[in-house]
């Protein structure tokens, strides 16, 4: 899920934020004064006499990273694909530090002196990535469709069996999808309990089981009771509010504009209308993946009894 950002989000942000300063402050020096720049960088003396030409293509590398840095560094669960691009350069002349301080070429006096604004930024933006990872708070949208396609079938199972045939779809598609998953885990305003429930007041409208049950993991990962959810799926809700978005995540998903209609208002009546739209895309979001696995021919993984003949 992308809710607002929590501390360790922060901690994040802040990890790459300023990696990207240093580079950006790095990039600028280099590219405006090259010369000052080496006389600036006492341990760069000893790889040669200045070049002002290769300072500033370097200095450009710098600035390339650092700007592909700040934009990760907005929004690290959805633009960590970015803060990998922009930290190869950092990594791999950190890298180059290393291997050069190992054959001899630069003494570990001047590797050590280096090593804080060299291997530091590099160290701090694959931490921040590496906080995001451990939490499962990333995008998918990054991830190479092989293994994307080999994560999902690992985590779902038959309960989703359309990658391979989205897989084979050609024209982007897996890509394209992925931009779908992570609208489908968008709140920012909305409390997270509203969303989960009107996201499975959707999924369980569409009558599929598996995704009801994804979805039911997804909310539990994200915080939820476990007898809140149940009691929402078996038309027991514990609140006026789990009634109001699990019915309202419902009705768009059965198709009912009226009492969508009715519903929307008063949310938005309880709530605002940024609310009422987060809600929306919760619910509507819902529907997709029943949809997929019906068109593709996969009705019987995801057909459930009706809830008056088989509670869950």
């Amino acid at each position: 899920m992308y809710g607002k950002f929590d501390g360790l989000d922060r901690l994040a942000q802040a990890l790459i934020g300023l990696a990207a300063l240093m580079a950006l402050a790095n990039g600028a020096f280099m590219l405006i004064d090259p010369f000052g720049w080496y006389d600036f960088v006492g341990t760069v003396k000893a790889s040669g006499p200045p070049n002002a030409h290769f300072i500033r293509d370097i200095g450009i590398a710098f600035a390339i990273s650092g700007l592909l840095l700040v934009y990760a560094a907005l929004n690290p669960a959805l633009r960590w694909g970015s803060a990998v691009v922009g930290n190869l350069f950092p990594t791999l002349h950190g890298v180059l530090h290393i291997y050069e301080v190992l054959v001899g070429i630069c003494s570990p006096d001047i590797f050590w002196r280096d090593a804080p604004g060299v291997l530091g930024p590099a160290i701090a933006v694959w931490s921040a990535i590496g906080i995001q990872l451990a939490r499962k708070r990333v995008s998918p949208v990054p991830l190479p469709k092989p293994l994307f396609v080999s994560v999902m079938q690992c985590m779902v199972g038959d309960a989703e069996p359309y990658y391979g045939d989205l897989s084979k779809a050609g024209g982007f598609a897996v890509e394209k999808f992925q931009h779908a998953m992570v609208l489908s885990g968008h709140y920012f305003h909305a409390p997270k309990d509203l969303i989960h429930m009107a996201r499975l007041g959707s999924t369980r409208a569409e009558d599929c089981g598996p995704c009801v049950e994804i979805v039911r993991g997804i909310a539990l990962a994200d915080g939820m009771d476990a007898a809140r959810l149940q009691n929402a799926l078996v038309g027991k809700p514990e609140s006026d509010s789990d009634a109001l978005a699990y019915e309202f995540g419902a009705a768009i998903a059965s198709g009912d504009a009226p009492v969508a209609a009715v519903l929307g208002d008063r949310i938005e009546a309880l709530h605002d209308r940024k609310i009422r739209t987060e809600l929306t895309l919760a619910a509507a979001s819902g529907r997709l993946f029943p949809a997929i696995k019906r068109g593709l021919g996969y009705a019987s993984a995801c057909t459930i009894p009706r809830l008056a003949e088989h509670p869950l």
